[in-house]
């Protein structure tokens, strides 16, 4: 499913237009998106948590000429599902 899928869905289910639902999801995403950058969590009860996670710098091994490598140091974004979306897919 894309994007563009679940705003026509939307569309479809509120009578709203797709160019208007097509706003909305667009600057929701937006709003993720920032929430991310400035390096808060979002959680959306029900659905799951956004965050970020560090990962500290560290010794990696290229396997092709067992080279070491230094890996720098990164931030990475992690979604958690909540216990409700998990039990409703079991």
């Amino acid at each position: 499913m894309t994007k563009a899928d679940i705003v026509e869905l939307i569309a479809e289910k509120t009578g709203f237009t797709v160019k208007d639902v097509k706003i909305v999801v667009e600057q929701c995403l937006e709003e993720i998106k920032n929430c991310l950058i400035e390096d808060k969590h979002l959680e959306v009860r029900g659905f799951g948590t956004f965050r970020v996670k560090n990962h500290k710098a560290r010794k990696a091994r290229n396997p092709k000429t067992n080279e070491e490598v230094l890996v720098p140091a990164r931030k990475k974004a992690v979604f958690k599902v909540s216990k409700d979306l998990n039990n409703s897919l079991n």
